[in-house]
C-alpha cells in the first residue's frame, strides 16, 4: 500500500513538478493550493508527511504547521523556502519542523529529506512497540508475582472460613465437597476431637473417616489428644498456628504447619473446630516460587534499559528501578516532578494524571534533569496498575532517553540550513571569482600589469573566504576530539601572527604585539586553539577595514598567570551594538551577511570551552572592541 503525502503550494507549476517527483518516490500524493485547503485534506485524510511552501497567500506555511503539530504533533512536516527565507525556516525548525528544502526543489534534495522524515517515523514506530513489548512483560511478570502471593496467603482466610462453615454446621456431614479443590487438608471436628466433616485431600492423606479421632495423626496421639491444635482451641478459645510433626500413609513422619479456628454457635460456644493443614514442603515450595518470581521480577525490573517508577495518586514516588536510582534523586515519597525536574508543580501535559482519569496508557515527551544538572530529553508511556477490584492505584512510567536523537536532529537540520547558506555564499564567491578572473585575463591580454594585479589579489581574497567557509562547516559538522600535547605557548603565538599579520598588511590596518617572553608552557591541541585565536584576529582586522578609519590598529598581546596563558585582541574598528555582544557567539549570528557563515566565533568558544577557558568580549560602537581568551596549562 503507498504512503500518502501531503504536498501544499499556491503555484500549480510547482505542484506539478513536484507531484511527478514524489509520485516517482513511490507516494501517493494529495495536492493543495493553500493553507485552509491543506489543513481540511490534512484532516480527512491524515497524511505522516506534509511537504509546504512557506509563502503562501491566506495561512501561509507556519500556520499551516502549528495547526499540524496541535493536532498530530507525530506527523513530520518539511518547509520549502525561497530566497532571503533562512529566518522564516529557523521559525520553522524552532516548531519542530522535520526539515526544510529550498526553491528551485531539487529531485536530490527532496529524497534526502522524505528519507529523513521516513526514518524519524520508522525510529518513532520501533521505540513505540519496544515500550509496548516492555510494558507487557513487566504486566506478565506481576500479574504472575500476583497469583503466587495470593496462594501463599490462602492460609490467612481460614478465620473467615470457619464463620462461613459454621452456618453450615447442621448440614456438613460427610465430606467437604466445597473445599475438595484446595490444595491443603481441611477437617471439621467437634469438642470430643472426632471428624465430622474433611475434604477429600485430608481423608486420602490422613487414611481417616468420618467419626475417627483426628488427633490420632499425631505422634503417640498427642497423650489422648490433650496436646493436640484442636484441644489447644478448644482450651483457650483462639485459633492455634504451630508446626506438628503426623504420620502419613506409609507410617513416615512429615512436617506440616497446622491452623486451627473455632466455629461458635449462635450463643457464643464453640461447637466445631476447623482444622487445616499444609505440608511444609508445599508451603517451602511456594515460597521458593515466590522468591524466585520476586527475584526475576526485580530482575527484569532493575535491567530494563530505560527508566521505570511507580507513582501513587498524588504523584508520589513509590518505586524505582536501578537505572533510575543511578540517573535521578529518587526517595521514596518524594514528588516524581520534583526528582525529574526539580519544579514545584506537575510537569505541564503529564500523562501520569491522564492515566488516573481515564485508565488507558499515554506518552509524553519531556525535557528532564539528572544528579548532574544537564538536561534530558526523555518519552515517557505510563500504564495503570489495577488492585483486585480493577482500580487504579499506581501507574507506572516508563521513560526512554532520546537526548542523543535529539541532538542528532537538531544538528543535522542545523547542518542542512548550514549547507543551503553556504551554497548560496559560495554561488555569489564563485560569480565573484569569474569577475577577478576575468579582470586578471583582460590585463594580460592588454598588457595592463595593474589589472592583472586587481585582478589577482581579488581571486586570492576569495579563495581565502572559499577556504574559510569550507573549515567552518568541516569544524561545526565533524566532532573531533582533542589531540593534546604539550608545546611552548610562544610557539602557538608565532603561528598565530604569521597567520594573520599578511592580511592585516594587505588591508592597509597596523598589527601590533605585546608578547611576553615568559609565556611557558601549555598543553593544547595546537591546530584547534591557533584556528581559534586565527578567527578572531581576522574578524578584528575585518572591523578596522569595514570602519574605514585613519589609523587602525589591531593589537595582539600575551602574557602568563600562575595557572594559564591571556590572550587579548583589541581593536579600533567599527565596534559592536549591546545586541550583536549578546548574540556573539551564538551558532549561525553573523553581522557580516553572505560574506560569514555565522559560525566562527562560535566554533571558537567551542575550542576555547574544550581546553577548559574562557573567552569574552567587550565592545562600543564606532570606538572598537577587546576579546579576552584564557587557557589552562
Amino acid at each position: 500500500m503507498q504512503k500518502k503525502i501531503l504536498f501544499v503550494d499556491d503555484e500549480p507549476g510547482i505542484r506539478k513538478v513536484v507531484g511527478i517527483t514524489l509520485k516517482d518516490c513511490g507516494y501517493e500524493v494529495l495536492e493543495a493550493a493553500n493553507g485552509d485547503e491543506g489543513l481540511d485534506l490534512f484532516r480527512r485524510e491524515k497524511p505522516p508527511i506534509v511537504i509546504t511552501d512557506i509563502r503562501m497567500p491566506g495561512m501561509d506555511g507556519l500556520e499551516l504547521l502549528r495547526a499540524i503539530k496541535t493536532e498530530s504533533p507525530e506527523t513530520e512536516v518539511i518547509l520549502v523556502t525561497g530566497h532571503g527565507d533562512m529566518d522564516v525556516a529557523i521559525e520553522g525548525l524552532r516548531l519542530d519542523a522535520c526539515d526544510f528544502i529550498s526553491k528551485p526543489v531539487g529531485p536530490e534534495l527532496l529524497e534526502i529529506s522524505l528519507k529523513r522524515a521516513e526514518e524519524k517515523i520508522t525510529l518513532r514506530e520501533r521505540m513505540r512497540e519496544y515500550t509496548e513489548n516492555l510494558e507487557v512483560l513487566v504486566r506478565e511478570q506481576a500479574d504472575k508475582l500476583v497469583n503466587i502471593e495470593r496462594r501463599n496467603i490462602a492460609q490467612q482466610a481460614v478465620d473467615g472460613m470457619s464463620q462461613l462453615i459454621g452456618g453450615l454446621s447442621g448440614e456438613v456431614e460427610g465430606d467437604l465437597g466445597l473445599l475438595n479443590a484446595l490444595p491443603c487438608m481441611i477437617s471439621i471436628q467437634d469438642p470430643e476431637q472426632r471428624i465430622i466433616s474433611a475434604n477429600s485431600a485430608y481423608l486420602e492423606r490422613m487414611e481417616l473417616s468420618v467419626g475417627d479421632p483426628g488427633y490420632s495423626i499425631y505422634p503417640i496421639h498427642s497423650r489422648g489428644g490433650q496436646d493436640s491444635p484442636v484441644a489447644r482451641t478448644l482450651l483457650t478459645g483462639r485459633g492455634v498456628r504451630s508446626q506438628e510433626g503426623v504420620f502419613g500413609p506409609d507410617d513416615a513422619l512429615c512436617a506440616v504447619t497446622v491452623h486451627t479456628a473455632p466455629i461458635r454457635s449462635a450463643t457464643g460456644q464453640i461447637d466445631l473446630v476447623l482444622e487445616l493443614i499444609v505440608e511444609s514442603s508445599e508451603i517451602q515450595r511456594l515460597q521458593d516460587e515466590l522468591r524466585t518470581s520476586r527475584h526475576r521480577y526485580q530482575q527484569l525490573f532493575d535491567d530494563a534499559p530505560c527508566y521505570i517508577t511507580v507513582v501513587d495518586r498524588h504523584l508520589r514516588l513509590q518505586a524505582a528501578n536501578r537505572r533510575y536510582r543511578q540517573e535521578f534523586a529518587f526517595e521514596p515519597g518524594k514528588m516524581c516532578y520534583q526528582a525529574y525536574s526539580n519544579n514545584a508543580r506537575p510537569c505541564f501535559g503529564c500523562p501520569t494524571l491522564k492515566t488516573f482519569e481515564d485508565g488507558q496508557s499515554h506518552r509524553s515527551e519531556l525535557t528532564v534533569r539528572g544528579k548532574t544538572g544537564d538536561p534530558v530529553n526523555v518519552v515517557v508511556w505510563t500504564a495503570p496498575i489495577r488492585n483486585a477490584a480493577g482500580e487504579i492505584e499506581a501507574v507506572m512510567e516508563m521513560a526512554t532517553d532520546i537526548t542523543e536523537f535529539i541532538r542528532m536532529q537538531d544538528h543535522l537540520a542545523s547542518l542542512g540550513m548550514l549547507i543551503a547558506s553556504l551554497s548560496h555564499g559560495i554561488k555569489g564567491l564563485l560569480t565573484a571569482l569569474d569577475a577577478g578572473v576575468y579582470k586578471m585575463n583582460s590585463g594580460f591580454n592588454t598588457g595592463d600589469q595593474e589589472k592583472v594585479q586587481a585582478g589577482w589579489s581579488k581571486v586570492t581574497e576569495l579563495v581565502a573566504r572559499i577556504r574559510t567557509m569550507v573549515l567552518d562547516i568541516l569544524f561545526y559538522a565533524k566532532k573531533r576530539e582533542l589531540q593534546l600535547r604539550e608545546i611552548p605557548a610562544s610557539q602557538l603565538v608565532e603561528h598565530v601572527v604569521e597567520a594573520v599579520r599578511p592580511k592585516a598588511e594587505e588591508c592597509g590596518v597596523d598589527f601590533r604585539t605585546e608578547i611576553s617572553p615568559s609565556l611557558g608552557n601549555f598543553r593544547v591541541d595546537e591546530v584547534v586553539l591557533a584556528a581559534a585565536v586565527v578567527n578572531i584576529l581576522d574578524n578584528a582586522v575585518d572591523a578596522c577595514k569595514e570602519s574605514k578609519k585613519q589609523g587602525c590598529f589591531v593589537e595582539f598581546r600575551a602574557r602568563p598567570d600562575a595557572s594559564g596563558v591571556f590572550f587579548e585582541v583589541e581593536d579600533n574598528g567599527s565596534g559592536m551594538t549591546e545586541e550583536t555582544l549578546s548574540r556573539l557567539f551564538t551558532v549561525f549570528f553573523s553581522t557580516k551577511g553572505s560574506r560569514g557563515t555565522g559560525l566562527g566565533l562560535f566554533i571558537a568558544k567551542k575550542a576555547v570551552d574544550q581546553h577548559g577557558g574562557r573567552i569574552g568580549a567587550v565592545s562600543e560602537l564606532e570606538q572598537g572592541s577587546v576579546f579576552r581568551i584564557w587557557i589552562p596549562r
